[in-house]
């Protein structure tokens, strides 16, 4: 049986949706796999590596993509990619299924299997298959980096002869994995860090982190989670102290990461451009939720911009920008996901369409789009 996995065509996309150690992972399992040449270039993978590992280099994606049972890509194939796939052939990528419907029609059409890897249920089970949390700590990361590179000051504090240079100030706004990731990358720098977030589980996170957890902290607050571990929608009056306690924190930080997204919704504005303006010349905000719109007003997919002096950055593949480490996690995550599709002992496909992993991921089957959150 034949694995697929071609260039990545979407412009900016430095991952690859397979590495040499998955290679040699896949062969394992009785696989025949095909490398379109050059696909692992951008994330300094070579295709003599991939041959090394036991994979064929295909000249092109044509070639890579004839008669490929399985095909794996870090983004969603796209015009005439969907039309070299094979009728029935089983792809898994990051298919963006809330933004790009078309893509996944076209596939649906096709007669392909489409599994988005970003519904891979949260499920322990699925852990080593979670794709947005391996991508997202990664985010987390480069989000502080990049911050330390543009502010035009020193994270950490530091005492000279010629006088003491105080901390940086991060808020990150939102903790989740980017977040989480974001408040101990920018700890270890040196910075005085605090965090913010609509759950107040999350409070202990930060704390265990170092860092200072900024909410009011009432009896409606404590009681704003669900069982499930989800948000309650707070009192007009709770939302008015609470923006009040964030503007007059924002005025005295140095660098913001911003993570709010919210899976098929228009993400929040959580820094808007009056807080922007009060914010000191040099600040510096990343923004995690740039290509989906932005979580201030003033950010711009895909731009570094000033607005009011403050720098705002709004790269929308902050994994790619990690390339090596971000192909080997995605790469690692879509083996686990194969291997659950995949008859050990025959190399075949063998997928239990019944499995809470199969159908949470499924949203392409037999021409029609199947996923719940598809239809309608």
């Amino acid at each position: 049986m034949k694995l697929a996995v071609p260039r990545e065509t979407s412009p900016g996309e430095t991952r690859v949706a397979a590495t040499p150690e998955s290679v040699k992972k896949f062969k394992g399992l009785g696989l025949d796999v095909v490398i379109e040449a050059g696909a692992g270039t951008a994330a300094h993978f070579a295709d003599a590596d991939y041959a090394a590992a036991g994979a064929t280099i295909a000249p092109d994606a044509k070639a890579a993509l004839a008669d490929a049972d399985i095909v794996l890509k870090v983004r969603g194939p796209k015009g005439t990619e969907v039309q070299l796939l094979k009728k029935n052939a089983v792809v898994a990528a990051l298919l963006a299924p809330y933004g790009d419907r078309d893509v996944l029609q076209a596939l649906a059409s096709h007669g392909a299997s489409a599994f988005a890897m970003e519904f891979i249920p949260r499920i322990s089970r699925a852990q080593a298959m979670d794709v947005l949390s391996s991508q997202a700590n990664l985010a987390g990361y480069k989000a502080v980096i990049d911050a330390a590179a543009t502010f035009g000051r020193a994270m950490p504090m530091m005492m000279t002869a010629a006088g003491t240079i105080a901390p940086a100030r991060v808020l990150v706004m939102g903790v989740g994995v980017a977040g989480l990731q974001a408040i101990a990358t920018a700890k270890r720098l040196g910075a005085i860090v605090s965090a913010t977030d609509v759950r107040p589980a999350t409070k202990e996170q930060v704390e265990s982190l170092g860092g200072t957890f900024v909410a009011v902290m009432d009896d409606e607050f404590k009681n704003a989670q669900t069982s499930g571990g989800y948000a309650k929608e707070m009192s007009q009056e709770y939302q008015a102290k609470q923006a009040a306690l964030i503007a007059e924190t924002i005025k005295k930080q140095d660098i913001i990461i911003t993570t709010a997204l919210i899976p098929g919704r228009k993400v929040p504005i959580l820094v808007s451009e009056e807080m922007i303006k009060t914010m000191k010349p040099g600040s510096v905000i990343v923004d995690l939720a740039a290509e989906a719109g932005g979580n201030t007003p003033m950010t711009k997919a895909n731009e570094v911009t000033t607005a009011h002096g403050v720098t705002i950055m709004g790269y929308t593949n902050l994994p790619g920008r990690l390339a090596v480490d971000s192909s080997a996690l995605y790469a690692r995550n879509l083996f686990n996901f194969v291997s659950l599709i995949v008859d050990k002992k025959t190399g075949q496909l063998a997928i239990d369409w019944n499995d809470e992993i199969v159908k949470g991921a499924l949203v392409a089957k037999d021409g029609e789009l199947v996923h719940p959150a598809l239809k309608g």
